[in-house]
């Protein structure tokens, strides 16, 4: 086994939970290069959670300043894990302290704990030198204990996994002076010193300063000039010609840029404050035997407003049922800006012609709520969009549209068009012939428009309506079941249902009124005297009366329908 995969494993024995306010409301301690899946620790009990309502209030691990996703939390257990590599150096450089922030978020109603989590250096990284072999050139007359100064290896590493000490392979011309200290596992890095004994030169070059500051706005052009250093020395000719570098196997070299001959710092790469907000160099100045000296350059950058709010839809409720009160959450906001200071100082905003509004929440989220009643029949789709503008000189701004819908709820009954209708039927119709349509409209959607139409029960009669009428239920045609007879009833009154397809149903009725017109379906009869038995009846008749009387009656109906009746005439006459 390794020393790097020791110093892990054994680092993974050692993560331990820390309570301290400056860093929010939890905190953990762990090793760099975790595996992926490793327990941080229980935030479920550590917090007080309910471990149950971790999933239903949608429980989450959010990131603060970077894009990475370092943690999450497994739902069932509570535990955070290490869902990416944490690398210390990546992270954090040679910061003493590196601390990488988290949010967990959770939902119904928001909640927002802070995790701060100190990274501690494990020793991954060896000791490198500038150059695999170094030049130095020591003049002759070169006293016994003379000191030469040599260039100095870089650790990636912190503190005691840095570098802690130098050793010289043995010789019998020279020996190393360090200061030595212990690191558990050693790593190590070499390099080869090649010596050249010179004619004397005993003046080493001379900064102007031992340390030099500049500041540098973000986003500087390549080959701005962020300073110049300079350093003197006593020598003449090529004893004093001084060259200038920078010390030590870093990143800045690909950042900054420094002349060798006129000591200026130039940028030599992108400048952005949100990925470093500092630099601390070392710069040396050699002359041409190979003396130097050494100066500390340190450049501060400052911000710039260039990075716009970022805004994201944490959680929304879509669609929207459209009996939700005034005041209901319908969607969560988190809006983020990568600069500092003013520049991240963000104000939100949403257009003033829909329901909803912004409220701010915890830190930089908002809620989304309704401001009044949603009515689906009058308006079924918003589209709302979220305005964010920092407070920067000039500002910048973002926008980001969120379309909701409204969900029907069964809230209108079937109208029908009509207060009443009439149906008009001449007797003796065809059973199953069409008497009227009735009609009504719902609002509502799907099921919850549906109209279904049904009589309602009654008697004709007393004879039931259904024995009278049927309506179909779909279309509203009711027709005739039966024959009807003028002679028997003019006219009744039946009630009509419309009921939606909603749960619960609404309904309304309606009444329609059924007209039976005559038709000359009926011979006329004598009513008096009326016949008795199947004797002829005798009548008398007045002596005036014309011949050819026969004692036809006729009805007024266009038939001309007749019933005769024989008429035994008997009279006498008076002599």
């Amino acid at each position: 086994m390794g020393p790097t995969r020791f110093a892990l494993l054994c680092g993974l024995a050692f993560v331990f939970l820390v309570l301290h306010p400056v860093y929010g409301d939890v905190s953990y301690s762990i090793p760099e290069e975790m595996k992926r899946g490793s327990v941080i620790g229980n935030i479920a009990r550590n917090l007080g959670l309910d471990l149950g309502r971790l999933s239903v209030r949608k429980a989450r691990i959010d990131t603060e300043d970077t894009n990475v996703q370092y943690c999450g939390i497994n739902l069932s257990t509570g535990d955070l894990i290490v869902q990416e590599r944490i690398d210390r150096e990546g992270l954090c450089a040679k910061k003493a302290s590196c601390v990488l922030k988290q949010e967990l978020v959770l939902e119904n109603p928001l909640e927002l704990h802070r995790i701060s989590i100190r990274v501690q250096d494990i020793n991954d990284n060896s000791p490198q030198f500038k150059e695999d072999s170094l030049k130095i050139e020591i003049h002759e007359s070169a006293v016994k204990g003379a000191r030469f100064l040599l260039d100095e290896a870089h650790d990636g590493d912190i503190g005691e996994n840095a570098v802690q000490g130098y050793s010289l392979q043995q010789n019998d011309h020279f020996k190393l002076n360090v200061n030595t200290k212990a690191g558990s596992p050693q790593r190590s890095g070499t390099v080869l010193i090649h010596v050249s004994v010179l004619d004397a030169n005993d003046n080493v070059p001379v900064f102007s300063q031992t340390v030099y500051k500049a500041s540098l706005p973000e986003n500087s052009p390549l080959d701005t000039l962020v300073i110049t250093v300079s350093a003197a020395d006593a020598d003449e000719g090529m004893y004093g010609e001084v060259t200038y570098g920078f010390d030590h196997v870093s990143d800045e070299n690909q950042i900054f840029f420094l002349d060798s001959k006129t000591g200026e710092v130039k940028v030599g790469g992108s400048i952005d404050y949100e990925k470093e907000s500092s630099y601390e160099m070392q710069i040396s100045a050699k002359d041409g035997l190979g003396l130097a000296s050494y100066a500390t350059l340190i450049i501060e950058i400052t911000d710039m407003n260039d990075n716009a709010p970022v805004i994201y839809l944490k959680s929304v409720t879509n669609p929207i049922p459209e009996n939700v009160s005034p005041g209901t959450e319908v969607g969560i906001i988190n809006v983020q800006d990568r600069d500092s200071e003013n520049n991240r100082q963000v104000r939100c905003s949403i257009q003033q012609n829909v329901p909803f509004k912004l409220v701010p929440s915890i830190k930089n989220y908002y809620s989304l709520v309704t401001t009044g009643q949603l009515d689906r029949e009058l308006v079924s789709d918003y589209n709302i969009t979220i305005s964010a503008t920092d407070e920067g000189s000039p500002p910048l701004s973002s926008s980001k549209t969120v379309q909701l819908s409204v969900a029907d709820i069964n809230d209108n009954p079937p109208v029908f068009e009509e207060q009443s209708y009439s149906a008009y039927v001449t007797e003796n119709n065809k059973p199953g012939s069409t008497l009227c349509s009735v009609t009504a409209r719902d609002p509502d959607w799907r099921q919850n428009g549906t109209v279904i139409y049904s009589l309602l029960s009654g008697e004709v009669n007393g004879a039931p309506v259904s024995s009278y009428l049927s309506v179909n239920g779909d279309t509203g045609v009711i027709h005739a079941v039966r024959s009807f007879d003028y002679e028997q009833f003019r006219s009744f009154k039946v009630h009509v249902m419309a009921r939606d397809n909603g749960s619960p149903p609404l309904s309304s009725n309606v009444t329609v009124s059924v007209f039976i017109s005559d038709v000359n379906d009926n011979s006329p009869q004598i009513l008096y005297p009326a016949p008795e038995g199947n004797s002829f009846m005798t009548e008398l008749v007045p002596k005036a009366a014309h011949g050819g009387l026969s004692g036809v009656q006729s009805d007024s109906g266009g038939r001309g329908l007749r019933t005769e009746r024989l008429a035994v005439l008997s009279y006498s006459e008076i002599h």
